[in-house]
């Protein structure tokens, strides 16, 4: 985790080992993620769900991963920075219980699982930062998710390859504000940072 500029406490260490522990456990009966190898798990999940952590603005309060699935890379950020109100939304019942189970265990007291499409999701506030790991087109992700945000709010979508259309289909309310390329160690996939805004 040091190439990624990170040096988690003992103490998140350990809490990001039982996180995976757990998603391998339940990943045997309800095929949370099609990844199975343990060692693959830590590189294609764990790691390159930590690797926006540099991207997070410090002052980020409240947080959102839209369709999070097993919580990534809500878990792993929630882990890191509990600094941060992090909520992690998705419509898959089985996912979102897994989410609970993980939730109870590690005694993640900011993190709130909540078990709805984005759609219907309204909170009380906006949030400061949107999240999302392959969860859909960034047009259908500025869409479905207009109602988490305000002028201020960052959102930050990781993508594998960003391709000129997907980038040509953003709506007028959306404007690109920058594309980071990640690096995640070990994994020789392109992987990178979408920063939008909403007007």
């Amino acid at each position: 985790m040091a190439s990624l500029g990170l040096a988690p406490t003992p103490a998140q260490r350990q809490a990001l080992m039982a996180y995976l522990e757990l998603l391998l456990r339940w990943n045997a009966s309800y095929n949370l993620t099609a990844i199975r190898d343990p060692l693959e798990m830590v590189t294609r999940h764990l790691l390159d769900s930590l690797a926006l952590l540099p991207q997070l603005p410090e002052r980020a309060h409240r947080a959102i991963d839209v369709g999070t699935g097993a919580g990534l890379p809500g878990v792993p950020v929630a882990i890191m920075r509990d600094d941060v109100t992090m909520d992690l939304l998705d419509s898959n019942g089985k996912k979102t219980r897994f989410l609970f189970q993980v939730k109870t265990t590690l005694g993640l007291d900011n993190m709130a699982v909540r078990h709805t499409r984005v759609e219907a999701w309204t909170p009380t506030a906006a949030y400061d930062v949107v999240l999302s790991r392959a969860f859909a087109s960034l047009a259908e992700m500025v869409s479905g998710c207009a109602q988490l945000c305000s002028g201020a709010t960052r959102i930050l979508a990781m993508k594998g390859r960003v391709l000129e259309e997907e980038l040509d289909a953003l709506p007028a309310t959306a404007r690109l504000v920058g594309i980071t390329p990640l690096e995640v160690p070990g994994l020789d996939e392109e992987r990178h940072l979408v920063e939008l805004r909403l007007a």
